[in-house]
């Protein structure tokens, strides 16, 4: 039993090695949960069910309306968002947002913005998600709504320098969130502390928005910025519901997000 134990205690430690080796070599450095990182590429084979073309077709929006990951799924979620994979698949996206910021002949008039969602988008929240299955539990809105009142939810590392990069160039932001009004002290300082310092505006889900989609909502909401003069340049969100509908944007970014589906 002992030389068994030494064995795995070898294996985790090789295992650490390589993966702090490959996160250095990426330039991922910056950690957004503080558990122990774990490879998102490979996994269980699980009956009926392929977990990583599951991710697949919940990303490419040809699976919709799910509202819980497959139990069976719990732990390759769980890998895929606590590994670098998730990071990289982030990075990417934003390098490509960012591509396409450059390429832009901007007028200079400060009438050109950026839409941001907050969760999984500006904001994370895979500490409380790590506590609650990574999406394979019901959600509960009672312990997700006290878990936003804590305002500790670390930046998305890649969203931030996105963010910051935009910023240089004379994109203002707009966030758009389907948080309530009654969250918007919490929300303000929380961005202000991880490194969200100015935007131009920040839209809460208000009470004439009540049994309406995210769709119905943010398309609303990015209609009104039209009308009142605003560019909408681009357009990031881990959700198809921040990008779907009407005044998208000139070009939108679909982060990953595997955890939740909002419609």
């Amino acid at each position: 039993m002992q030389k068994r134990q030494m064995c795995q205690s070898l294996v985790f430690f090789l295992a650490t090695i390589v993966v702090v080796s490959q996160g250095s070599e990426l330039g991922l450095s910056h950690q957004i949960h503080l558990l122990r990182p774990k490879s998102g590429s490979g996994g269980d084979i699980l009956p009926n069910v392929s977990c990583l073309s599951w991710r697949v077709g919940v990303e490419a929006h040809n699976i919709i309306g799910w509202s819980t990951v497959p139990k069976e799924c719990e732990g390759y979620v769980g890998h895929y968002m606590l590994g670098y994979q998730y990071r990289i698949d982030s990075k990417v996206v934003a390098n490509e947002a960012l591509l396409y910021a450059q390429s832009l002949n901007l007028t200079g008039d400060g009438k050109d913005v950026w839409i941001f969602d907050i969760d999984e988008t500006t904001l994370s929240n895979l500490p409380y998600y790590a506590e609650h299955g990574f999406g394979a539990e019901p959600y509960n809105s009672t312990l997700f709504n006290a878990w936003v009142l804590k305002g500790t939810q670390p930046a998305l590392p890649e969203s931030l320098n996105l963010y910051k990069k935009l910023l240089s160039l004379g994109i203002k932001v707009v966030f758009i969130t389907g948080r309530g009004e009654s969250q918007r002290n919490v929300t303000t300082t929380n961005l202000k502390n991880v490194g969200y310092h100015t935007w131009e505006k920040l839209i809460l889900k208000g009470s004439a928005y009540s049994g309406k989609t995210a769709v119905v909502y943010k398309s609303s909401e990015r209609m009104n910025l039209e009308k009142k003069g605003y560019r909408i340049v681009g357009n990031i969100g881990d959700q198809w519901s921040d990008l779907l509908g009407h005044h998208v944007g000139n070009r939108t970014f679909k982060l990953p997000d595997p955890m939740y589906y909002i419609s």
